[in-house]
């Protein structure tokens, strides 16, 4: 069973739909009370302040803090994952789950002036040995739409990376249980599903 959170931040149509497609028949809860177990899938699109806001008023902070401990798979996607993160530089400063520790901030436009934000478009992933990339080419290219990116304190946290405006990013994080992308996998074609699939077939170990 996958659960997907819904807390106010985005159409989970698309979402929803890549793992149709991949024959699941995914669970949308607009609370925590409605879990009923099982992996579960933390999206989003939008401001980290709205979206922490509607996290914590529906308890998935508690839900998410609860599931990585007992070793539940859970998959962050864009904001979804920023917020796993200790504070985002968004909104004037918007404290996350911390759930990794470090930050996440703003592209420096002065690194790159030509370089449009919010970043746009399709990048290839150098990524390290992880369960979910299994059967994944090296650079393989995803699909990225956001203008901050994650800093995790511990570089072991950082399982695969691209660059943008002057910056080598952490496009993937992960720790135990937990795995998220800054990238859409379900907007990422044959890539992304085969990253999709692969969470569904995770046992939540890092090896």
């Amino acid at each position: 069973m996958i659960t997907i959170l819904d807390y106010g931040a985005g159409n989970l149509t698309s979402v929803r739909l890549a793992f149709e497609r991949l024959g699941e028949q995914p669970e949308i809860i607009t609370d925590a009370a409605q879990y009923k177990g099982g992996r579960i899938l933390f999206p989003g699109v939008g401001s980290a302040a709205s979206g922490m806001a509607g996290v914590q008023a529906r308890g998935f902070d508690q839900l998410l803090r609860n599931a990585v401990a007992q070793g539940t798979p859970v998959m962050g996607i864009c904001l979804g994952m920023q917020l796993l993160l200790g504070v985002s530089a968004e909104d004037g400063g918007t404290q996350g789950l911390n759930l990794i520790a470090g930050d996440c901030r703003e592209f420096d436009r002065t690194k790159q002036p030509d370089a449009k934000i919010p970043h746009m478009g399709w990048n290839t992933l150098r990524y390290t040995a992880h369960p979910l990339f299994e059967g994944l080419k090296q650079d393989a290219a995803f699909y990225f739409v956001h203008s901050y990116f994650v800093t995790p304190e511990n570089p072991a946290h950082v399982l695969g990376v691209t660059d943008y405006c002057g910056e080598s990013f952490a496009a993937v994080v992960g720790s135990g249980s937990l795995f998220a992308t800054q990238f859409h996998p379900e907007r990422s074609g044959e890539a992304g599903a085969l990253l999709l699939r692969n969470f569904l077939n995770w046992e939540g170990a890092c090896s």
